[in-house]
């Protein structure tokens, strides 16, 4: 095993930066640990300590600013056996504030080293949300008004199990981590720091000044929490330790009725208004194109008011199975309403002329180079208001050809079982009206 952790490349910080210090006492603690390099994970976002990667033969993950912890979270669920530990500056804190709380409260079971150096230092000395009342920044050179996070005990009142703060120059720092990092649970170090660049330079900081700060803002040194508490990745494994292997949902199989003469990839559109029922027509068409032995995919887009606006649903069908699911330029694009019109109107110049343009009469002169076909809602006969789109549907495969007419009918029935009937009589009037 590793005699030490860090690889020859020498740190990348200002001379007397704090950084050092930390990851120094880092080092110290995984070569007592003795873990396998490869099986300890370092996940930083951005800022100076985002640097720390490359100076360690472990295995690393580097991400965006103050994400680093939903990283290493994900890192953790996925792979239990893994020792992941999170290096984050006080900017990344408050960045993912969000994520920190999240983290603690879950007691996702990770160490996370904040290298708290009470200002933003990679990008120029700005204040950050731990910077103390009173002290000059670049972005508060009056004082800094607000009222600095407390990190620790923010962590620890949202559940945190393992919980420290102190300074960089501890004797004992790397003590601290080795017990964080065999601690099962969320384990968190608030490790103050100098940032020798900027904040101690403009307000005269020393290490003595870290220790009167923490007295003055009443904010208490030393270990703070140390409890147990089910680590989540491993509860969550036990939970579902019934369910491993078991599909997420219930089955819905649908019988092959006959083959589709479908031979390529074909996507279609149909545009609509909310509350049509535009999404339940696309569920129509990809239950269709199953029972006929084609792969399908749907995609929905409607406004978050949902029962106002348009409704669209993207569906590609194919013989093989479907990678890419977006829709580029439509086989077939079927218009029912005016709202729907407005979505899709950049499509239509540039549909291709072997491309199915399907509209009700008020859309039959919009210009496309598109075949165009007009599918009129007074031919359905006497059916409910909101399954036109549905009858729409079927009329326009009917004239595609590719889907045979008993897949057509049998789909009326089992894409909704609990209105099969009505189903089936709004596709027979539409294929009767075809």
């Amino acid at each position: 095993m590793p005699e030490t952790y860090r690889t020859a490349q020498a740190y990348p910080f200002c001379p007397g930066c704090s950084h050092g210090l930390v990851l120094d006492a880092l080092n110290r603690a995984l070569v007592r640990r003795q873990w396998d390099p490869a099986q300890v994970v370092l996940v930083t976002d951005i800022g100076c300590v985002g640097l720390s990667d490359a100076c360690f033969i472990t295995s690393a993950f580097h991400g965006l600013h103050g994400r680093s912890l939903t990283y290493a979270s994900g890192i953790k669920l996925a792979r239990p056996d893994l020792h992941v530990i999170v290096l984050i500056g006080d900017g990344g804190c408050g960045i993912g504030g969000a994520h920190l709380l999240n983290a603690a409260r879950r007691n996702i079971g990770i160490t996370t080293l904040v290298f708290n150096n009470l200002n933003f230092g990679m990008t120029g000395g700005e204040h950050s949300v731990t910077t103390p009342p009173e002290r000059i920044t670049t972005t508060t050179p009056g004082g800094n008004l607000e009222h600095p996070l407390d990190i620790a005990q923010t962590v620890a009142a949202n559940g945190a199990t393992y919980v420290w703060r102190g300074t960089a120059y501890d004797k004992d720092l790397d003590e601290r981590i080795e017990a964080a990092l065999g601690h099962e649970g969320f384990a968190l170090l608030d490790i103050w720091e100098l940032c020798v660049a900027y904040f101690a330079a403009s307000n005269r900081f020393s290490p003595k000044g870290l220790r009167e700060t923490m007295a003055a803002l009443e904010l208490p040194a030393g270990l703070l929490v140390e409890k147990a508490r089910p680590e989540y990745a491993a509860a969550l494994r036990q939970a579902g330790a019934a369910h491993l292997g078991a599909p997420a949902g219930r089955p819905q199989p649908f019988p092959l009725v006959a083959p589709a003469t479908l031979s390529r990839r074909f996507s279609l559109i149909l545009a609509g208004s909310a509350g049509g029922k535009v999404r339940t027509a696309g569920r129509y068409l990809g239950v269709a194109a199953t029972m006929a032995g084609l792969w399908a995919t749907q995609r929905d887009d409607y406004p978050v008011t949902v029962r106002s606006g348009h409704s669209l649903s993207e569906l590609v069908l194919a013989p093989e199975e479907i990678h890419y699911t977006g829709v580029d330029r439509p086989d077939a694009l079927f218009i029912f309403t005016p709202d729907g019109y407005k979505k899709v109107t950049p499509y239509l110049a540039a549909l291709d002329p072997e491309a199915w343009l399907f509209v009700t009469p008020e859309f039959a002169g919009v210009a496309s180079p598109a075949r165009r076909v007009i599918l009129d809602p007074q031919t359905l006969g006497r059916i409910p208001r909101d399954s036109e789109a549905l009858g729409l549907v079927a009329m326009g495969l009917q004239r595609l050809g590719f889907l045979p007419r008993e897949v057509l009918l049998a789909a009326a029935e089992a894409f909704a079982p609990a209105h099969a009937a009505e189903n089936r009589q709004v596709v027979e009037a539409a294929l009767a009206a075809a």
